[in-house]
C-alpha cells in the first residue's frame, strides 16, 4: 500500500528516483549519500523496466554489493518491480565526482575530504607530482582547519582513506584519498 501511495499507480518520474536514491547512506562511510558520492551516473526507464547505472569507487570495494543491495531495497520498496543494476566502469570514478555537499559533509564528520582527483581541468598533474612523491601536499585538519598536519599511515579505517594526525590541535583524522 506504501508503494502504491508514493508512486500513485504510474512510473515514477526519474527526478523522484534520483532523490530516492538521494537518501541512500553509503554504507562506509554513512555521513554522505551514495549521490553525494557520485557513483551512481543514470538513472532511467527501459520500456517498463528501471535501469540503474553505478559506477564503484575502485573494483575492489568492498561495499559494493552492498551498495547494489540497498539501491534494490529502495527502489523495491516504493513499488519498483522491474529493476536492472548495470555495473558502469568507464570512466572510472574518480573523488571529483563528489559533490560539493558531500565535502562539506565529510569535513562536518571530521574526515578531510579529498584536495582534488583526476578532473579534466588540469587536476591530474598534481595528483602525478602526489603520487610520485614531488609533491608537498597539505592535508587540512577538519576540525580546527589547521596545515600542520602529518600522515601516520596510508591505510585507514576504509580502503578509501588514510590515517592523517593533527599537530596543532593533536586530533587524529581520517583523509578520503584521491582516487
Amino acid at each position: 500500500m506504501a508503494a502504491e501511495t508514493e508512486t500513485s499507480g504510474a512510473r515514477p518520474a526519474e527526478a523522484q528516483i534520483w532523490d530516492w536514491l538521494s537518501q541512500i547512506p553509503d554504507p562506509e562511510i554513512p555521513v554522505i549519500t551514495l549521490t553525494d558520492l557520485g557513483i551512481i551516473r543514470a538513472v532511467e526507464w527501459q520500456g517498463d523496466t528501471l535501469v540503474v547505472r553505478v559506477t564503484p569507487t575502485y573494483s575492489g570495494c568492498p561495499a559494493t554489493s552492498v551498495i547494489n543491495l540497498e539501491i534494490e531495497a529502495t527502489l523495491r520498496a516504493r513499488g519498483i518491480d522491474k529493476l536492472r543494476l548495470e555495473r558502469q566502469l568507464s570512466p572510472p570514478w574518480t573523488t571529483d565526482w563528489l559533490t560539493e555537499g558531500g565535502r562539506e559533509k565529510l569535513r562536518a564528520y571530521g574526515i578531510a575530504p579529498p584536495i582534488d582527483g583526476t578532473a579534466p581541468d588540469g587536476l591530474i598533474a598534481g595528483r602525478i607530482n602526489r603520487l610520485t612523491g614531488r609533491s608537498n601536499m597539505v592535508v587540512p585538519c577538519p576540525r580546527c582547519e589547521s596545515g600542520n598536519t602529518e600522515k601516520i599511515s596510508q591505510a585507514g579505517s576504509t580502503p578509501c582513506k588514510a590515517s592523517y594526525r593533527c599537530k596543532d590541535c593533536l586530533e587524529p583524522f581520517d583523509y578520503f584519498k584521491c582516487i
